[in-house]
């Protein structure tokens, strides 16, 4: 049985990847995480439960790239997973041609330097995995920086912006644009629960002025959206 889904159209890209890293099996990629105490399948099904078994083992070969490169540092650990992202993103394929994997690596490394003090899921609201992502990235990330990295979603409706707080326990954020300074400021503010997802801040425009003004406001590095 295959090991994830689309297995043929992604083997062999992968292997010729392992092998410049003296590795000889997608499987042996587990074996040399879990010597070092290290579960990657586990992890990833654990921040992201309906994620394919392709991206369970992605983050596994990932890991174990990094293991074999003697990454010490977390920013380049996550470069060196995006490698093995990269590897499984089918030959001809959008995701091959943008070179989606690397840039997640890519992505993962600048949110745990220093330099990014903010990072923002942009146009994320209707997406519950944007909501988990967001949570995964405040647990995970602050463990390895000094200084904790600050993360909020932003996105077009207040309303919808408020029920994704309320529901995942973040803190809802409402502002009033003025089109002719063109700052936008705060008018309300309520956190729906205590500790780690209370400082999420999350943000409803309504227009994309509005959501510019939110991002300057925030002081924001970083952003991604999904509906690119």
């Amino acid at each position: 049985m295959a090991l994830f889904e689309s297995y043929e159209r992604r083997e062999k890209q992968i292997l010729d990847v392992l092998k410049q890293y003296g590795i000889n099996s997608i499987e042996e990629c587990a074996d040399i995480c879990k010597e070092k105490g290290l579960d990657p399948y586990k992890i990833t099904e654990g921040i992201q439960p309906i994620c394919f078994e392709n991206a369970k083992w992605a983050y596994t070969v990932g890991c174990a790239i990094a293991i074999k490169k003697n990454c010490t540092r977390a920013a380049d650990a996550a470069a060196a997973i995006g490698e093995g992202l990269q590897a499984f993103c089918i030959p001809g394929s959008v995701a091959d041609q943008r070179k989606v994997g690397l840039g997640h690596g890519n992505l993962g490394k600048m949110l745990l330097e220093e330099d990014t003090k903010c990072f923002c899921f942009l146009a994320g609201h209707e997406s519950f995995a944007a909501a988990e992502g967001a949570i995964g990235i405040a647990e995970k990330a602050n463990k390895v920086r000094k200084e904790p990295l600050r993360v909020i979603l932003n996105g077009l409706g207040k309303d919808a912006a408020q029920i994704i707080a309320r529901i995942n326990g973040f803190t809802y954020v409402e502002t009033e644009m003025n089109y002719y300074t063109g700052e936008v400021k705060e008018i309300f503010r309520k956190s729906y629960s205590d500790g780690l997802r209370a400082k999420v801040n999350c943000y409803g425009a309504n227009d994309v002025t509005e959501g510019v003004a939110i991002m300057w406001k925030e002081g924001v590095d970083v952003s991604i959206t999904g509906n690119s």
